[in-house]
C-alpha cells in the first residue's frame, strides 16, 4: 500500500516539474553549503506549525505511463497527518502522533504501522515531523541560495525512494517531486493553502469501518 503512498503522498507527499527544476540549475545560480541549506529549509518548517491545502498529483512510470490523482490534507506538528485522495483510487491516510494508518477504500484494508517507523521513508510525513531531525536522516542541497527550493536524499539505504524536492512560495509549501526506487516520478502541487490555523483533532483519528481487513506493519 506503501507504493501507492509513495506515489501517492510522496510525501510522497511530490512536486517539481522538470521544466522547473532546469530553471533553477541555471549557471548562474549559487549554491547554498549543505549546512546552509539544512538550516533554511529547518527555519521554513519550523514555521508551518499546521496546514491545510488542495493538492493534484501525477505519477510517471518508467514505461512512461501517467497516472493522475487529487484530494486534500491536513498537518499539524508534531507528526499528525491526513491525507486523502479521492476519486477512483481513494485512500486515506492518517497519522495520529504515534500510529500511521493507510485505509484503501476499494480494497477495503487498513494497514497500521509506527509514525516513527515510516518518518524516514514516507515523504509526506516530512512536513508534519521534526524539522531538527532532517538533518541527521537527509542529504539536503539549496541548489540557489536564492530561492527557496531544495533537494533531499536520504541518508538511508533502506529508504523507498531516491530524492525529494520541496519548494516554498511566501512561507507555504507549494511543490514537491518524488523520484522513487521503482523509476516513477511524482509531482504534487499544492493549492488553497491554509497555514498556521487551529485544526480539528478528529481530523487524525481513524477507526477502520466494519469488515475491513487490518493488517499490522
Amino acid at each position: 500500500m506503501l507504493k501507492q503512498v509513495t506515489t501517492s503522498v510522496s510525501i510522497a507527499v511530490l512536486l517539481m516539474s522538470a521544466p522547473l527544476i532546469t530553471s533553477i540549475a541555471t549557471a548562474q545560480a549559487k549554491p547554498a553549503s549543505e549546512a546552509t541549506a539544512s538550516k533554511n529549509l529547518n527555519n521554513l518548517l519550523i514555521n508551518v506549525k499546521s496546514m491545510s491545502a488542495d493538492f493534484s498529483q501525477s505519477t510517471k512510470t518508467a514505461k512512461s505511463t501517467n497516472r493522475s490523482f487529487s484530494g486534500t490534507m491536513v498537518m499539524q506538528r508534531p507528526n499528525n497527518f491526513r491525507w486523502h485522495t479521492t476519486g477512483n483510487a481513494e485512500q486515506l491516510v492518517i497519522a495520529d502522533g504515534h500510529t500511521l494508518w493507510i485505509y484503501d477504500k476499494d480494497l477495503q484494508q487498513a494497514t497500521r504501522q509506527s509514525v516513527n517507523s515510516q518518518m524516514g521513508d514516507t515523504p509526506a510525513l516530512l512536513l508534519s515531523g521534526d524539522p531538527a531531525k532532517i538533518a541527521a536522516n537527509f542529504k539536503v542541497t539549496q541548489p540557489d541560495v536564492n530561492k527557496n527550493y531544495y533537494v533531499l536524499q536520504p541518508k538511508s539505504s533502506n529508504a523507498n525512494f531516491k530524492s525529494l524536492s520541496l519548494s516554498f512560495s511566501h512561507g507555504n509549501p507549494v511543490m514537491m517531486v518524488l523520484n522513487d526506487n521503482l523509476g516513477q516520478t511524482t509531482n504534487i502541487k499544492f493549492s488553497n493553502v491554509k497555514r498556521n490555523m487551529n485544526v480539528e483533532a478528529s481530523q487524525f483519528t481513524f477507526s477502520p469501518p466494519k469488515g475491513v481487513d487490518v493488517i499490522d506493519q
